[in-house]
């Protein structure tokens, strides 16, 4: 069916049997979870089914209470955010981790500052950060009126768009994006489905988190479905309408014509 990844292609990332506990909390219970590479994953559930545990865990704010972590094949233990983007792991949270009084190419490169030598110091080198700001942007469709403008000024969904094409000119693997579009227009909204794509299109992989159906069916390659710290189960796009998908969230059930179906692939 269409959009499938050979069975044999080694995930991009792979999470396996992953369990954590909260004191007497079971957050998530063996959940088995994957990403493959060049692909985008709808990350679904309700409130409190997992997601944002699971997310956390695979970025190092939270230590799995059991089970393992592969990334390209390779067992790793992400042990705190910094690890996880040193591996190629880029997270855009719901509120951004952009700095509103500092410029759209100060946000970009934070961090990772040019520099240029001036005597015995080296300083900020500001045209060299905005000029390839801007380029950087412009190549991912994400045109910007003044890259020294501050990012305070600028409307959500040009945010997103900051944060996405950072991400992309750095040369990150997988970009988890956080309910990216909650409080965006639908200009806005359409504008970061495209970016997503984009990110897809330039090789990386991309992990959705979001409540909107319709929205993440319309970009998504497959849906992981999660209900009360378990994994109901992935589903393609080609497999599941939005109806379905929508039902899953809400109840944790698999339509039966699905069961039907995965049990007679399991026993051909």
């Amino acid at each position: 069916m269409g959009g499938r990844k050979s069975s044999k292609e080694t995930p991009l990332v792979e999470m396996r049997g992953i369990y954590k506990f909260f004191g007497h909390v079971q957050a998530l219970r063996g959940v088995d979870f994957h990403v493959d590479r060049q692909e985008i994953v709808g990350l679904l559930g309700d409130n409190g089914a997992g997601k944002s545990t699971l997310i956390k865990t695979l970025t190092g704010f939270h230590t799995p209470t059991r089970g393992e972590i592969y990334f390209e094949g390779r067992p790793v233990n992400i042990e705190s955010p910094y690890v996880a983007r040193e591996l190629g792991i880029e997270t855009v949270y719901q509120d951004l981790a952009l700095v509103p009084l500092m410029s759209i190419a100060r946000n970009f490169w934070l961090g990772q500052e040019p520099t240029k030598r001036f005597g015995p110091f080296r300083l900020l080198d500001d045209e060299k950060m905005g000029e390839e700001a801007r380029k950087a942007l412009a190549d991912v469709g994400i045109t910007i009126r003044n890259p020294h403008e501050e990012v305070g000024t600028m409307s959500g969904g040009e945010r997103q768009s900051i944060a996405i094409g950072r991400a992309v000119y750095f040369g990150k693997k997988l970009l988890i994006l956080d309910e990216p579009t909650s409080a965006l227009s639908v200009g806005e909204t359409r504008k970061v489905l495209e970016y997503t794509r984009t990110a897809k299109a330039r090789g990386m992989s991309v992990i959705f988190i979001t409540h909107n159906i319709g929205q993440i069916h319309q970009i998504a390659d497959r849906f992981t479905v999660i209900s009360h710290g378990t994994k109901v189960g992935d589903f393609y796009k080609d497999e599941v309408d939005e109806e379905e998908v929508a039902n899953m969230v809400m109840t944790g059930e698999v339509p039966e014509r699905l069961r039907i179906s995965r049990e007679e692939e399991m026993m051909a």
